[in-house]
């Protein structure tokens, strides 16, 4: 304590004092003078041993007596105590910015004035394809090997981004670049991909291309009969002409009709949320689409059907139908006469149910697989129009099964037929004899 520190000085100068005049001119006081000097010399010399050893490791406990430092330690371990509480609130803030850095969706990189890394996040490490513990200290310069981006970054003044092209794997990128100084001798690189959307532009545009070229054929021939009737003088046209006349353009506006039609069913697709798990009765369902296909085909081809009748999903009926009928009909389309087609649904070993429309017809070459499912997308533009279709039907249906956690696969071999397959996931499938 050190008020007892304070009291045993003050004993010992008083016993000083009150020995000085008895013992002054005698060598015996002056012994016990300079003893006691000597031990009250060593027991701070200990104290002060006390305190640098603690110094040296101020997180552990302050040490109990250290005499007249008690003061100056008590002082130093709190503001040690403060500081250290400090240090552990700002490694904590650094921390979060950190982590928040590294989720950011957009890239970045840190620089400092020789354009050398400093700290690169994972969206820039996948964009720039840079590793952060082996390119930090190199120049980012010698890593992006492109004189465009080299001129841009050495302007040092950057009013707009630039679009750097890059290859990777064969995959073509574009990736926005934005340099910004963000402290004395610090620049930070902003990297955003800008492939998807690029893909998204293209993909709008060719889609109102396709529209367009859809829409043009059979409204110029709506047009053209049109102004032949208009213009044609009373009794030129005999009435097999006027009834062939109407004939045609009867067919170009049911052309026109069902485009639209599927256009708004594509659009309801795409904007309407995802199926709900409505029990469908599949038997039922595809008895239905059976009548009407059969009345397509008119008897120029053999069905056979393969139905489980116990085997039914969740999903919404009225789409279920439209992915089953077209896919029908495309078989249908695409079968020589007297050809054969055979519908299958049943379950899968794996637990999957899997509807199934295998035909004889043409067949498709294997180029042209992935891209069948594309918006308009024809193998052979002239034979699709001569069968009829607006070139939409299996990107309805592909939409149809994303809403039901459903793989639309095709197989198919030129000249051989083809396999259209939809594979419903186990937990959509429900069998009847279950329910019962």
């Amino acid at each position: 304590m050190k008020w007892q520190h304070y009291l045993i000085g003050l004993v010992f100068w008083a016993s000083m004092a009150m020995l000085a005049d008895t013992i002054w001119r005698t060598s015996i006081g002056w012994t016990i003078l300079a003893l006691t000097y000597g031990g009250l010399v060593i027991i701070r010399a200990r104290h002060l041993k006390r305190l640098q050893d603690w110094a040296r490791k101020p997180e552990a406990a302050l040490p109990a007596e250290l005499g007249v430092y008690d003061s100056l330690a008590s002082d130093f371990c709190q503001h040690y105590r403060a500081q250290a509480t400090l240090a552990d609130e700002l490694s904590e803030t650094n921390d979060a910015i950190m982590a928040a850095a590294q989720a950011l969706p957009v890239g970045a990189v840190t620089m400092d004035q020789n354009f050398l890394i400093t700290w690169i996040n994972r969206t820039a490490e996948q964009q720039l394809h840079l590793i952060l513990e082996k390119d930090v200290g190199l120049n980012l310069l010698n890593l992006l090997r492109s004189p465009e981006f080299a001129a841009y970054a050495q302007k040092r003044e950057w009013a707009e981004p630039m679009v750097l092209k890059l290859t990777r794997s064969g995959q073509h990128h574009s990736i926005m670049l934005t340099m910004v100084k963000y402290s004395r001798n610090q620049y930070l690189l902003i990297t955003r991909d800008l492939t998807q959307i690029e893909k998204l532009e293209t993909t709008r545009r060719d889609f109102v291309a396709n529209v367009s070229h859809e829409l043009r054929t059979p409204l110029t021939v709506l047009t053209g009969f049109v102004e032949t009737l208009k213009d044609a003088p009373p009794g030129i046209l005999s009435r097999a002409q006027n009834d062939q006349y109407l004939n045609m353009m009867f067919e170009q506006a049911k052309r026109m009709q069902a485009l639209v039609s599927d256009l708004l069913t594509l659009s309801s697709l795409e904007t309407s949320p995802s199926a709900q798990r409505t029990l469908v009765d599949m038997d039922s369902l595809i008895e239905k689409e059976r009548q009407q296909i059969e009345t397509i085909s008119a008897q120029r081809h053999h069905f056979t059907w393969e139905i489980d009748q116990n085997l039914n999903v969740y999903g919404v009926e009225s789409e279920l139908a439209s992915a089953i009928l077209n896919l029908m009909t495309n078989a249908v389309r695409y079968t020589p006469d007297g050809g054969r087609i055979t519908i299958y649904w049943g379950k899968e070993p794996d637990g999957r149910a899997r509807f199934s429309v295998t035909d004889t017809g043409i067949g498709i070459a294997s180029e042209h697989l992935p891209r069948l499912s594309e918006r308009f997308y024809r193998v052979d533009r002239g034979r699709s129009r001569a069968v009829g279709g607006t070139g939409l039907g299996l990107a309805i249906t592909k939409h149809i099964a994303m809403r039901h956690e459903t793989e639309l696969t095709i197989q198919s071999k030129l000249g051989q037929g083809s396999t259209f397959s939809l594979m419903f996931a186990p937990h959509r499938v429900v069998s009847s004899i279950q329910i019962n």
